[in-house]
């Protein structure tokens, strides 16, 4: 399973260079189209080779992505948590009803109650 892991790695790499060399044109990165520009009067442009734009699209998509199921998920981890607690509390309560039903019996017996 390592070695597929290492081939598939070594794939993504080959493939990410070559897009890499395939688009090494420098664009210019805008914050505000011309409009807006003269409405605030301020408008910050960069220059980037394309690839690190395509990279940086692919990471920001990740990210996006990965915050949208969290959230999407945040009702599964509270019913979760919600179930644990009740389960612990259950079995609290079980430990010490089965202490007071133990009081008044052999303790040999008790410990064969509590292994079956």
């Amino acid at each position: 399973m390592r070695y597929i892991r290492y081939a598939f790695l070594g794939g993504l790499a080959v493939v990410l260079i070559a897009v890499a060399l395939a688009n090494r044109a420098v664009v210019t990165l805008t914050l505000l189209p011309a409009v807006a520009e003269e409405w605030f009067g301020i408008n910050h442009a960069v220059d980037v080779p394309l690839f690190a734009v395509i990279f940086g699209a692919i990471v920001v998509g990740l990210v996006v992505g990965f915050v949208w199921e969290w959230m999407r998920e945040h009702r599964h981890r509270a019913d979760k948590t919600k179930a644990q607690k009740e389960l612990h509390k259950t079995q609290r309560e079980v430990r010490r009803l089965k202490g007071r039903e133990a009081e008044n019996k052999d303790e040999v017996l008790t410990l064969l109650d509590e292994a079956s």
